[in-house]
């Protein structure tokens, strides 16, 4: 029992330095955050933590109550009450799939619950066409950039009511 607690001190002793060092962002998701706002029972919590050395961001993405079919799920950037590009898909459908260039590494969405992944380089998707945003595919530090900086939101689209947006949540740092 006593080698069992050692060594069990030892790899919480080795893991903490990354975990404190790790980035806890956060968005809870309502219909109200949605441009237009949308007047639904649907909530959701995207909670997510950026690697200490800014390379990836394991993310859980939880919601409920939506009035439609979940069709997708992103992080789009944009400040508060506007509307902006796509930069990484969270979540895809059959119907709704993902751009080829990432489906393949883009988890599933559930009708309701959650979802979890990890974005690197590979998940941004271009966002320099019209409207110009100017994040490029892979420019993962561009993404957390605008992250940091509070111009980026996490939603999820349903239909056939809400297929612009549901539910949506400014990503922030979390208080937790």
């Amino acid at each position: 029992m006593r080698k069992f607690s050692i060594l069990s001190t030892l790899v919480l002793a080795w893991g903490a330095p990354a975990l404190a060092s790790a980035e806890a962002i956060q968005a809870e998701l309502t219909g109200y955050q949605e441009v237009p706002s949308v007047s639904t029972p649907a909530s959701g919590e995207f909670k997510a933590q950026i690697s200490p050395d800014d390379g990836m961001i394991a993310y859980e993405l939880s919601y409920s109550g939506l009035v439609g079919t979940v069709q997708q799920s992103h992080i789009h950037f944009a400040q508060p009450a506007v509307n902006g590009s796509i930069v990484i898909w969270l979540c895809q459908t059959t119907t709704t799939p993902a751009p080829a260039s990432v489906a393949g590494i883009t988890p599933f969405c559930p009708q309701s619950g959650t979802v979890t992944g990890h974005i690197t380089a590979a998940n941004v998707i271009d966002a320099t066409n019209p409207p110009s945003q100017q994040i490029a595919a892979g420019e993962l530090d561009k993404v957390i950039a605008a992250i940091r900086a509070g111009v980026a939101y996490a939603n999820v689209h349903a239909t056939p009511r809400n297929p612009g947006g549901e539910i949506r949540g400014h990503i922030r740092a979390s208080s937790k």
